[in-house]
């Protein structure tokens, strides 16, 4: 008797043309696609797969802003056959295949579901001049979708920037804020964020270091200027796992105190102070002469070909850890992880926060971030929250399938 083959993750993303349920499977499934109408309706037939959590979860993941799909329901339609009815709000293209395993991905099963569009409208525009599609293109493999349809040559399976194989260190790349000819906020007794920052970067590296199976590498180790994509790219050179950047940023109120944890929002900020940040530490590059609106699409299209929420998952979550521990040690100016649009947080499969140590523009808060005792029972914090985050080994490397539409 063959056995079956079990679900033991999933996930789902919403896009605003662009849906993607994502099964992990203990091995190889055989999959029917079928499409009905009145209702419309993509049925999916999953043959030798039982019901598990997992797979039940899925249905709830489901998001009513969600523009292609109005439910889904999952039942056992035979003995062997397991199938999955995903009820549209709108006309939608499913296109299913099987990833095999690469790295510590095992297999998995897709769904993809795409808005119906005019045949006109089928290649993505500027997709001669968008340098991320060109890298998509490189080296790619086709699909070998199981489907009653027709197989679509637009499907690929690609690695973005593939980390090599799995090291025996875990490594965590600490960004000190600012840097060189950007100063960030300057407190009322003359204190430059960008000194406490590498102060305090130092100090966590160094803690980092004496963890065991744990490493950490400087973004910067001097007074130098790097651009928010450059810290981004210095990360993924030394195959971090990792990405924590320091502040000690100002705020409008001088009364305003206590620290704060940042991860990346698709959608905007969720406080009025996080989309204050966010727009004043984006303006950085600006020093360097780099514009980063017209890098917008790019971002989009990372985000839905590398389905970049679940690396937000896993910084929201990464930003809990260290938010609880810094909580023990000074006030927090929100309690929970805060969202924003940093740019240097936009690594599309690297979780990433931003610390905000301390308020610099605070009078107390300053004397605060030059105390030696503070810095050291900070870095203390942040490590710990970064260790049980490890320990929970809720980290991997991020494969996914790119449509090159």
């Amino acid at each position: 008797m063959i056995a079956a083959s079990q679900v033991t993750a999933a996930r789902y993303w919403a896009g605003p043309e662009h849906t993607r349920l994502a099964m992990e499977v203990s091995k190889p499934v055989k999959f029917r696609v079928s499409t009905l109408d009145a209702p419309r309706r993509i049925v999916m037939d999953l043959e030798d797969v039982p019901l598990s959590g997992a797979l039940n979860d899925l249905a709830t993941k489901l998001k009513s802003q969600d523009p292609l799909v109005k439910s889904l329901k999952i039942s056992r339609s035979t003995p062997q056959t397991t199938r999955m009815v995903v009820e549209l709000k709108a006309d939608a293209i499913p296109k299913a295949f099987m990833l095999v395993p690469s790295e510590q991905y095992g297999h998995r099963l897709v769904l993809d579901i795409h808005a119906s569009k005019p045949a006109g409208k089928i290649r993505e525009a500027g997709e001669h001049t968008d340098p991320l599609m060109a890298l998509l293109r490189k080296d790619i493999k086709p699909a070998a979708p199981q489907t009653n349809q027709k197989p679509s040559s637009n499907l690929v399976k690609t690695t973005i920037n593939p980390k090599p194989g799995r090291k025996q260190d875990f490594i965590v790349a600490i960004d000190a804020g600012h840097g060189g000819k950007d100063p960030g906020a300057i407190g009322s007794r003359g204190t430059m964020e960008k000194n406490i920052t590498l102060a305090i970067a130092r100090k966590l590296k160094a803690k980092i270091d004496r963890e065991p199976g744990m490493r950490a590498i400087l973004v910067r180790d001097g007074d130098q200027f790097i651009s928010l994509h450059g810290r981004r790219a210095k990360a993924r050179q030394a195959n971090a796992d990792l990405f924590v950047s320091i502040h000690a940023d100002a705020a409008p109120r001088r009364e305003a105190h206590g620290a704060s944890v940042y991860a990346l929002s698709e959608h905007g900020a969720t406080s009025t102070t996080a989309s204050w940040l966010a727009k004043k530490e984006n303006e950085v590059d600006l020093l360097g002469g780099i514009k980063l609106d017209d890098k917008d699409r790019y971002l989009k299209q990372t985000l839905i070909d590398l389905s970049m929420n679940a690396t937000i998952d896993d910084s929201v979550r990464l930003g809990s850890h260290v938010l609880n521990e810094i909580g023990s040690i000074n006030h927090l100016h929100k309690k929970n992880v805060e969202q924003a649009g940093f740019a240097v947080l936009k690594s599309p499969d690297i979780p990433s926060i931003l610390v905000e140590t301390a308020f610099i523009s605070n009078h107390t808060e300053e004397a605060k971030l030059n105390s030696e005792a503070y810095q050291n029972r900070l870095v203390d914090a942040i490590s710990t929250g970064l260790k049980r985050y490890y320990g929970g080994k809720s980290w991997k490397t991020r494969i996914d399938v790119a449509d090159t539409r």
